[in-house]
């Protein structure tokens, strides 16, 4: 899979026979993003096009209303990681300032014709694009019949009681059901971050940890206790996960704590990946050490059933 950065101008080469182009946000490549992505590798697959996805360097939010920004369920580079598992040819990460200060036209004729020879461009419903956003579906459709490619609106993917939306994950996962942001994610939940030097009380109690530092730009689930799955370079292992301020010792900054069942190796600088299976309990100050201790090894047996049954 081939990664375009930077100015659109300097992208290439284009794809000679043409590209089906899906274009968005993507925050969480969700299940209702994968709908659209799954529609487009039909489509490429039919026409023998390039696969495109155009993504943010941002969000788009944390340039015109800081105020009102989201925190994100995944990087940048997370997402150019999903792209590829679901068989994307190329992304282009655009940089959002210059995609805000570009005419509809600009955008169309420098991205969409002259980087990406689009002959299919796939986008939601409620897109909008260029200065003051100014273009939408109906202006992209009409500068497609100039430049000769073809133009899909796709409403949200519904599911249960309304669309499957990275707001609507967003919320879950800060509310801590991270079971149910999985099943609209398609996938777990994921942490992740660099293995850091802790206190190592875990280790003198016996139940050692990996220490994260979350990501302040990235949601994070409601404090608590969960059952995970860390990969790691030695490979997958079962996990419980403590996210919270550790209350028992006296805690202040938001940590994520995790234990890895039957393992000992020395992990410290590298970057793991802690993937949410489901939510144990909450987080909870405990009068001394023996009673943690005693919830811990409760919070084990409770995250191997959770992910013996997730199997």
């Amino acid at each position: 899979m081939k990664i375009w950065r930077g100015d659109p101008e300097v992208w290439g080469p284009s794809p000679d026979a043409g590209s089906a182009i899906a274009v968005g946000v993507f925050d969480g490549v969700h299940r209702g993003h994968q709908a659209v992505l799954a529609d487009v590798e039909v489509r490429a697959s039919e026409l023998g096009l390039d696969r495109i996805a155009l993504t943010f360097d941002v969000h788009p939010l944390s340039v015109v209303a800081p105020s009102r920004a989201p925190k994100l369920l995944t990087t940048v580079e997370q997402r150019i990681e999903v792209f590829e598992s679901l068989g994307i040819d190329i992304v282009g990460v655009l940089p959002f300032e210059m995609v805000r200060s570009s005419s509809p036209e600009a955008f169309v004729s420098k991205v969409l014709v002259g980087a990406c020879n689009a002959a299919l461009v796939v986008v939601g419903a409620d897109f909008r694009y260029g200065r003051y956003r100014a273009g939408d579906v109906f202006t992209l459709g009409k500068a497609g019949l100039g430049y000769g490619f073809e133009v899909e609106d796709v409403d949200l993917l519904e599911e249960g009681v309304g669309p499957i939306s990275s707001t609507n994950i967003r919320r879950l996962v800060s509310e801590g059901d991270v079971s149910a942001a999985g099943e609209l994610l398609g996938r777990p939940f994921q942490i992740r971050g660099e293995v850091i030097e802790g206190d190592r009380r875990g280790r003198n109690i016996g139940f050692p940890t990996a220490n994260l530092t979350p990501d302040p730009g990235l949601v994070i689930p409601a404090h608590g206790v969960f059952a995970a799955s860390v990969a790691t370079l030695l490979g997958l292992h079962d996990a419980v996960v403590n996210i919270g301020t550790r209350p028992t010792f006296g805690g202040e900054v938001t940590v994520v704590e995790a234990h890895l069942l039957d393992f000992d190796a020395d992990i410290y600088g590298e970057v793991i990946s802690v993937m949410l299976i489901d939510r144990i309990r909450d987080e909870i100050k405990f009068d001394g050490v023996d009673q943690l201790v005693a919830q811990i090894h409760a919070d084990v047996e409770a995250a191997t059933m959770i992910i013996a049954e997730s199997v």
